[in-house]
């Protein structure tokens, strides 16, 4: 997986269409292979990013689970003390 995509279920507050879109387009980048297609590609970029960033939405209101929300900023905490393990400080 794409380590910019986050995971976005089980968070409290929930996942804004801001993130769920930045993952879209994570995504589409690294299946496309493109960060920036050519104008002859655009129109099928942006609308994969799109339906993604839709289906993601409905996937993220249809997931249920038993354990609690998830803190934000716990998590980010989490994931900067990996970095500084992983890259030094």
């Amino acid at each position: 997986m794409c380590r910019n995509i986050r995971q976005l279920h089980n968070f409290e507050p929930p996942a804004t269409s801001d993130e769920v879109m930045a993952a879209a387009l994570q995504y589409v980048r690294k299946v496309s292979g493109s960060t920036r297609p050519s104008q002859a590609n655009q129109a099928a970029f942006d609308r994969a990013v799109r339906e993604i960033a839709h289906v993601t939405q409905h996937l993220l209101d249809d997931l249920v689970t038993a354990a609690p929300p998830k803190d934000r900023e716990t998590e980010a905490e989490k994931a900067r003390a990996r970095a500084a393990v992983r890259y030094g400080r």
